[in-house]
């Protein structure tokens, strides 16, 4: 589908797309098969600009529109490897709350190496209790000197195992979202072990459940101010959210570029598959869906970007992600049944993003979450 980027905008995609196609597309199934890829590829995307993105420039970033970053995970996505693109840059949603309210000095610790790819950034809300429920975590912190001691337990923490620094959410005052602070904890503190968790997607991405045993963190790594952490949990949400949609869109585009070239090519009963009806009719059900997805995103990302505190647009990021990640799943199965027998193999970008779709369903926030969220954002 056309783009509308401006001249520099084609210039970084088309880099972009170089790198993905010579240093990524060849090998991400063999990385997805073996759980895991190369740690240099960190060091690589910072090496391609890609990393820094939207960070400051005096912490190692590149200031930008939301459309660069966008540009960046269509084309990456382009790999088919959603796994890839969820630890790769696991940071966007470990570093912005420490850029937006931590300390110049936690800044200056910790944003730096990781957008030079020297090391790994995640951020840990979600508890083996509760999923969405971030108001009744149960991690505590309790202050002893200069220091804050940490117990409890996080699941599903992407970046979890190899994680330099994880952006942690606590209890550190009464029930309910006021008594939530934000930690930064360093990933090797004593106290902190981790253990890696098996999915059905997202093989190759690193997830694990991270269990805080009288880990101490010096009182420095709060996040801005005491039991102020549920705001910035919610604000960090938005974010990840719209990028998650961008990044639904651009899967469904893999399904559909990989499902019409091999309904171009596939003999059956003496001609193409393509040729058809039923097969025709599927690939622009498939387009028609993720031409008002792309549409829908372009619109909301130019509206949370000027406002990004109101609540309509809040309301309609939530409602965003829920569209494109039906597209993504409509995409995904109606490529798979293109694809037939081929596309329930290993190794064709469509079995994998089929794999991944349900992820993308529920990770930042399930479908009924984001529907009752919009609605109490737009309530009278």
């Amino acid at each position: 589908m056309p783009h509308t980027d401006t001249p520099e905008q084609s210039d970084f995609r088309a880099s972009v797309r170089r790198w993905v196609d010579s240093e990524i597309a060849p090998f991400v199934a063999g990385w997805d098969e073996a759980g895991s890829f190369p740690r240099t590829l960190y060091r690589r995307a910072s090496e391609l600009g890609l990393l820094q993105l939207g960070y400051p420039e005096a912490l190692g970033g590149t200031p930008c529109a939301l459309a660069w970053r966008l540009i960046a995970a269509e084309e990456i996505a382009r790999a088919g490897a959603g796994g890839l693109m969820a630890s790769l840059f696991s940071h966007n949603i470990g570093l912005p709350p420490i850029v937006e309210h931590g300390s110049a000095a936690l800044q200056q610790l910790v944003v730096p190496g990781v957008l030079a790819g020297e090391q790994i950034a995640a951020l840990a809300i979600t508890e083996p209790g509760g999923g969405s429920d971030v108001a009744r975590l149960r991690t505590t912190a309790r202050r002893e000197g200069d220091t804050w001691v940490l117990d409890g337990e996080k699941t599903f923490i992407t970046s979890g195992q190899r994680a330099d620094w994880i952006t942690v959410a606590v209890r550190t005052g009464g029930p309910g979202p006021g008594g939530i602070s934000l930690l930064v904890v360093p990933g090797d503190s004593p106290g902190l072990t981790r253990t890696p968790l098996d999915k059905m997607g997202w093989w190759c991405s690193d997830t694990a459940q991270l269990h805080f045993s009288s880990v101490r963190v010096p009182a420095q790594h709060l996040v801005g101010a005491e039991n102020a952490g549920f705001r910035m949990i919610m604000a960090n949400f938005n974010s990840e959210r719209l990028l998650m949609s961008a990044g639904a869109v651009a899967f469904a585009q893999v399904c559909l570029d990989e499902a019409t070239a091999w309904a171009l090519q596939r003999q059956t009963f003496g001609q193409r598959l393509v040729e058809h009806q039923a097969i025709r009719h599927r690939l622009m059900d498939m387009r028609t869906q993720l031409i008002a997805s792309r549409a829908l995103l372009q619109q909301v990302t130019a509206r949370f970007e000027a406002t990004p505190g109101d609540s309509e647009v809040i309301a309609d990021l939530c409602l965003l992600k829920n569209h494109a990640t039906s597209t993504m799943q409509t995409c995904a199965d109606h490529a798979v049944h293109i694809l037939g027998g081929m596309g329930y193999m290993r190794g064709t970008k469509s079995e994998r993003i089929y794999r991944e779709v349900k992820v993308m369903q529920i990770g930042g926030g399930a479908t009924e979450i984001m529907k009752e969220l919009a609605w109490r954002q737009l309530a009278p």
